[in-house]
């Protein structure tokens, strides 16, 4: 899967390919974040919004007849188109992604291109639609099959569902099980995290407090637009940090499959933090040390490391899924090098546990952390050696062929329509060697840089 952006804040043309683990590198304001947070919204607004749309006829027939089958291969077959009228609905999302102005993006171009052999309709798939307490419509599709069967579950007069809104159901479900191995679940950690951790309970009195401004209002106002307002400065992803934050007591109820299978992964993410996350029954949310296991620290008591990794520690614990998208923007916010280090190696055991990671970064801890894993994993028995005495183990190494990495920079000379040549702000494509990792230029500058003037400083004198 390729994702293609023009004029998008200082992207002015960019192209980028998922790999297991996606990273981007460059200097500040080179288009990092706008790269991340417009992949993170394509996906929600696919997951969450958009519908294949779906014949008049079909649904007519599904209301004359009680049930219809719809060959999905019909479907598959216009799967470019699909994805286009997707991606056309999106560009208009993107002032509320963003939490800008609509002018700003009336140049941007946003396109997902697939690979031959992309689709794959899933095996299976099942999903009921209930209301009033009762069961009103079916849709399954068996394995093996090609079909997807949508039935009424209740007499036609009584289904009290537009067609309308039986067309949106149902072209949903066709999304699902034509894109549903392509597009994965994002989850993301935004820069700012480390703000929602520590103002979630502030941020929850906000919004009472203009919930009770809105019972006093006008009868002719509508509050739902006062409601909504609310997080129209927030850009998606900060909005989703808040709301993920404020539920973390509900959240805390659930288990993803690493806390049922792989209870030593959450083992070395205590090691990072240095203790444990708990929230109470009344919505309070601690730290607990482990040096002090019996003291209980707030979020503003406990360290920025703490806090910046708040989200993703109850999205480790209570959320993941195999085929997740876990995002995470800047992960060595607040980090000693040391943590950065693991937190490399913890998400490379992410990565190959089946959870797709997408980083932004400015470290170099992380990346030459990846190195090593990338240049441990080969059959030598030196390399075993090395491996045993500091402590690599199998699962934590990579591939350099499950790895992409992107440098956003000043890219090659282009031609503009006067034909002059130009250099433009794009996304390069780093090289990436089984034997000698990531070639990280925008950190391998600045660092020969520091060498050479402190080599000045200790030897231009004799």
């Amino acid at each position: 899967m390729k994702i293609q952006i023009k004029n998008l804040g200082p992207l002015e043309e960019a192209e980028f390919s998922l790999g297991d683990m996606t990273i981007i590198c460059g200097e500040n304001n080179t288009g990092k974040t706008y790269a991340t947070y417009a992949l993170f919204g394509f996906l929600t607004f696919w997951r969450e919004k958009y519908s294949v749309s779906v014949r008049d006829e079909d649904i007519n027939r599904l209301f004359r007849e009680g049930v219809v089958h719809l060959d999905l291969t019909k479907y598959t077959a216009e799967a470019d188109g699909i994805l286009e009228v997707g991606c056309d609905q999106y560009r208009e999302q993107l002032p509320m992604v963003f939490a800008a102005p609509a002018p700003r993006f009336q140049d941007t171009e946003f396109q997902v291109r697939l690979d031959p052999g992309d689709i794959q309709l899933v095996d299976t798939y099942e999903r009921r639609i209930s209301s009033a307490n009762a069961e009103r419509l079916s849709i399954t599709k068996s394995e093996g099959s090609s079909d997807l069967v949508i039935t009424l579950l209740v007499e036609k007069e009584k289904i009290r569902l537009p067609h309308a809104i039986v067309g949106q159901i149902v072209g949903s479900a066709i999304k699902d099980v034509i894109f549903g191995r392509v597009f994965p679940n994002p989850f993301i950690a935004s820069a700012e995290r480390t703000g929602a951790a520590i103002f979630r309970k502030e941020l929850n009195f906000a919004r009472n407090r203009l919930l009770e401004e809105m019972s006093q209002a006008d009868k002719s106002f509508n509050p739902m637009d006062l409601l909504f307002k609310v997080y129209q400065d927030y850009a998606l992803p900060v909005k989703n940090n808040v709301d993920f934050a404020r539920q973390l007591e509900t959240i805390a109820k659930r288990t993803s499959f690493i806390a049922e299978k792989h209870p030593d992964i959450l083992a070395d993410f205590a090691d990072v933090i240095g203790g444990e996350y708990s929230v109470t029954e009344n919505d309070g949310l601690y730290f607990a040390p482990r040096s002090k296991p019996r003291i209980k620290l707030s979020m503003d008591e406990s360290s920025s490391a703490v806090r910046s990794l708040l989200n993703i520690g109850f999205y480790l614990r209570h959320v993941a899924q195999p085929g997740d998208l876990l995002m995470v923007d800047e992960p060595e916010l607040n980090l000693h090098p040391e943590n950065q280090r693991r937190v490399a190696r913890l998400l490379a055991r992410l990565v190959n546990l089946g959870i797709k990671v997408f980083l932004t970064t400015h470290s170099d801890y992380i990346i030459k952390e990846l190195n090593t894993l990338i240049m441990l994993n080969h059959d030598r028995p030196h390399l075993k050696r090395i491996a045993e005495r500091e402590g690599y183990r199998a699962e934590e190494l990579l591939s350099a062929e499950r790895i992409r990495v992107y440098i956003a920079e000043k890219g090659l000379v282009k031609r503009d329509n006067g034909q002059r040549r130009r250099r433009y702000q794009t996304l390069t494509p780093a090289d990436i060697s089984p034997e000698y990792g990531i070639e990280a230029r925008s950190f391998d500058a600045t660092i020969e840089t520091m060498n050479r003037i402190q080599e000045e400083i200790i030897w231009e004198e004799n």
